[in-house]
């Protein structure tokens, strides 16, 4: 497979309808006007775009190039509102949305990053920031820690073994470009719905030394 190669723009379209879609349902949950639930859904489906252009490639974001994506975003705020009460119904609706947003951003990522001639290593790196960022930015907007942070189950992981299944087909066999997108993506989608079923998580790194813990209680 050459590393010179485009998806076509539904990828890039999909994920951003995708993951804009679960920013809509987390305005809704907190009770936000359409302005707020527009927002959100911008940030959550358009935020990790910004960063990969806009920081990462060095490039002017495509979101600002093509009304598509705004169209895309809009379309996620508009539908967020009239399923919102069957995704408060269906929690695995949510998770699997995201699933699939989650692995089409990481692939889009990495060949946007492949088409400008970055190795594998900064090629996943961008893959991985594109995928999570628009939800890193979402939690900052509503005032909470990033879900990445904290021990729990497997998402930027995820991401990161869809970005390697993608990077790995790309380089060691003759699948075709949309071929390994859709098994990078079936990656991404199988263990975060693995992780979501069999409560598969990450552990804290160290755990804190208890007499400082009540120092550092006691100081608050």
């Amino acid at each position: 497979m050459s590393a010179q190669f485009l998806l076509p723009i539904y990828f890039d379209l999909s994920a951003i309808f995708l993951l804009a879609l679960t920013g809509a349902w987390v305005a809704i949950r907190r009770h936000h006007d359409f302005v707020g639930v527009f927002i959100l859904a911008l940030v959550t489906g358009v935020g990790g775009a910004l960063m990969r252009d806009g920081m990462l490639l060095q490039e002017v974001p495509a979101v600002l190039r093509d009304p598509r994506y705004l169209y895309a975003v809009l379309g996620a705020a508009l539908l967020g509102g009239l399923t919102y009460r069957l995704a408060r119904r269906f929690e695995r609706l949510i998770a699997a949305v995201d699933a699939l947003g989650l692995g089409a951003y990481a692939v889009v990522g990495m060949q946007k990053s492949f088409a400008l001639g970055l190795s594998p290593m900064s090629a996943m790196v961008v893959g991985v920031v594109n995928a999570v960022g628009g939800g890193i930015l979402r939690d900052i907007i509503v005032r909470e820690e990033p879900l990445i942070f904290k021990p729990g189950q497997l998402y930027a992981l995820a991401a990161l073994a869809g970005c390697l299944m993608f990077a790995a087909l790309n380089r060691l066999t003759d699948l075709h470009v949309q071929q390994a997108a859709y098994v990078a993506i079936g990656t991404v989608f199988l263990l975060r719905m693995l992780a979501i079923q069999f409560n598969w998580t990450t552990q804290v790194w160290h755990q804190p030394d208890e007499g400082a813990e009540q120092v550092r209680k006691g100081q608050e």
